[in-house]
């Protein structure tokens, strides 16, 4: 009979199966009241699974993390639940957790107006407070199959011929409704009391554009309701932020119709752009790089002799010329490995850090484009090191060093490290990849970097760590990675002369920084709001004449800063100087510089910040060294945590 060892060390006996809801009931009527599943062996299952031999058993409630995604997942059901009793002739398909909250496709005959969302959500809690059993049952394919076509869910028939033959099928009734689904629920619809429907958009089923167009309502799920408020505010904060909005509003760059997924920079968001290429070259220079550029049009054959064209040719850009077959790069590591091979690499010559400012393309869904953050063609700040197996550690944790460097350069100090391992769509044989991981795991230690696991999420050819970083509202983005690459250097044949004289082939890492120049751009606009600290801000300081008396003196300033290197501008125009000060305290300059009768005689400025600070006058001499200890620090804070 089974024991079961709770996570304070003690046991439980009992003289039969058991299932996780008695062994909370026999620990306290408490916790049994606040179980939503359990943790069996480190598993996450329902409440009402049987426990017939030896188990460690943990009760998970909603202060524990794994608690979020239970109830979100059984918060889509409740959406189902209510789409189907409010539109019994909707068709219910895929309903998966996403971050922050989860989604639903339905095909239905016409679109659901934000009317519908209002009364969807009225009715899913009215199914919540109704309190209904979550149970679960196993069901065979066949029986399944035929449920489903009984209740004219065609969808979900589809889903289930999909799955592959012999794996366990489950359907979980709550009510009048049924969903499979591999669970875990939580045991009633009572314990949903914090959740909230977002909007609805159009998707394709199974995300291919050949395929009909459904329709997907979003929505969040929280353990309680302050966290749901919290997250709205955030959700709200996060619209005045919006990148494409602010990019707008101050000229930064724009999208047409003509170039689908493309950016067109102006003036203003090129000087952004140029200014982080510069930084970043500046530092892969004192890095030991080499920087590179590689034709964006290739061949074909290199992209199936990479693997490229195997695994992504669906995301692809094909053209043909002289009966020849080209694509245009999604990436560039094949480009790099061309490079490699002219040369002539002994042992003593690695390691070898190649970077490029690359331009590639990849031929994203039009639905799946959002402003700068997912784009058709892009600059990555790209680089691969050739190296020998003993140096791989110390290139990876040099890198490690690196990039969280330059993040709190950027005014990011909150950094989560997480290890991708094996996908199942990979090349390579599973010691190959077992060595991959380990040495990157030990990379990661040597850096003193905690990290966590992320399983089956590496790239094709190789794991990954991935770096996340926390913006100013709490929302978090992976923008660096580096991964560990033994099979394209091998499939590609390069190699260097080790110190027997053979041939061996080089390990190969693919690292980038930022990840792309548009993507990270987007971020930084959202991170700051608009208000860039002054080293990247378009313009760092305005210069704006109080009468026609002092124009020729702030002309003078202007051209003075702008030969000390600061991107200063000067505001002549015959207006009142608090017109001009509010126009570009709403264009964020963040150093506003006031020129009078008193500052011409006295040969000074005075000196205004983007927060509304006075900070008086000064000489041209004293606001030079301000905005250049100001562009030294970047933004740089103090008391950043890596996690």
């Amino acid at each position: 009979m089974p024991v079961i060892t709770l996570p304070d060390g003690s046991r439980k006996a009992f003289d039969s199966p058991v299932t996780i809801a008695t062994v909370a009931a026999q620990i306290g009527p408490g916790l049994a009241k606040a179980a939503l599943a359990g943790r069996v062996n480190d598993k996450i299952v329902d409440l009402s699974i049987l426990l017939e031999q030896d188990s460690a058993l943990s009760i998970i409630t909603d202060k524990d993390p794994s608690a979020l995604e239970i109830i979100r997942h059984s918060t889509a059901h409740l959406l189902a639940h209510a789409v189907k009793q409010l539109f019994p002739n909707a068709q219910v398909t895929i309903g998966p957790v996403i971050e922050d909250g989860f989604y639903y496709d339905f095909a239905f005959e016409r679109a659901f107006t934000p009317e519908d969302l209002i009364r969807i959500e009225e009715r899913m809690h009215e199914l919540a407070k109704q309190d209904f059993p979550v149970t679960r049952r196993v069901i065979s394919r066949e029986e399944a199959i035929r449920f489903f076509r009984e209740q004219g869910e065609e969808y979900k028939a589809k889903i289930i011929e999909a799955i592959p033959v012999g794996e366990t099928l489950t359907l979980y009734q709550q009510g009048d409704f049924v969903d499979l689904c591999r669970g875990p629920h939580v045991p009633s619809t009572g314990k949903l009391k914090a959740f909230k429907l977002t909007r609805v958009a159009g998707a394709y089923w199974r995300g291919d554009s050949n395929n009909e167009m459904l329709q997907r309502i979003y929505g969040t799920a929280w353990p309680d309701k302050k966290s749901l408020d919290e997250y709205i505010t955030r959700i709200e904060e996060a619209e005045k932020r919006d990148h494409r909005k602010i990019g707008k509003a101050l000229d930064l760059f724009h999208f047409q119709e003509e170039a689908p997924g493309m950016v067109f920079w102006h003036a203003e968001g090129w000087s952004i752009y140029k200014t982080i290429r510069d930084y970043i070259a500046e530092r892969i220079r004192q890095n030991g790089y080499q920087e590179v550029v590689t034709p964006q049009v290739v061949d074909l054959e290199l992209w199936k002799k990479s693997g490229h064209w195997q695994m992504f040719s669906q995301d692809m850009f094909t053209i043909e010329s002289d009966n020849r077959q080209y694509a245009l790069k999604p990436m560039n590591c094949p480009c790099h490995v061309q490079i490699f091979r002219q040369g002539f690499y002994s042992y003593r010559d690695l390691p070898v850090r190649l970077a490029e400012f690359g331009c590639v393309h990849r031929n994203e869904l039009s639905g799946a484009m959002h402003g700068l953050m997912r784009v058709r063609q892009m600059t990555q700040d790209d680089a691969h090191i050739f190296c020998m197996e003993n140096q791989l550690q110390d290139e990876a944790t040099r890198f490690m060093r690196l990039v969280i460097d330059v993040y709190r350069d950027f005014g990011f100090n909150d950094i989560t490290v997480r290890l991708a391992t094996r996908p199942d769509k990979r090349l390579g044989d599973n010691k190959v990849w077992d060595h991959a991981e380990h040495a990157l795991s030990e990379a990661l230690k040597t850096a003193n970097l905690a990290f966590e696991i992320l399983p089956g999420e590496g790239a094709f050819y190789g794991p990954k760590v991935e770096f996340h970083l926390r913006d100013s509202i709490g929302r978090t983005w992976q923008c660096g990675t580096l991964q560990l690459d033994y099979s394209q250097p091998e499939r590609l044949g390069a190699y260097y002369i080790a110190e027997d004289s053979s041939k061996k082939t080089p390990v190969m890492l693919h690292r980038a920084i930022l990840g792309s120049f548009e993507r990270f751009i987007g971020i930084l606009i959202e991170h700051h709001a608009g208000k860039f600290p002054t080293w990247l801000a378009p313009t760092q300081a305005v210069v704006m004449n109080i009468t026609d008396r002092s124009a020729e003196f702030s002309a003078k300033i202007e051209l003075f800063l702008q030969e000390n290197g600061i991107r200063a501008k000067s505001d002549l125009r015959n207006e009142k100087i608090g017109f001009k000060i509010r126009e570009h305290t709403l264009r964020y300059v963040p150093w506003l510089l006031v020129v009078g009768d008193r500052e011409v005689e006295t040969q000074s400025v005075s000196v205004r910040t983007l927060q509304g600070v006075d900070l008086g006058s000064m000489s041209l001499e004293q606001i030079l060294e301000r905005l250049k200890t100001e562009i030294a620090a970047r933004g740089k804070l103090t008391g950043g945590k890596t996690n």
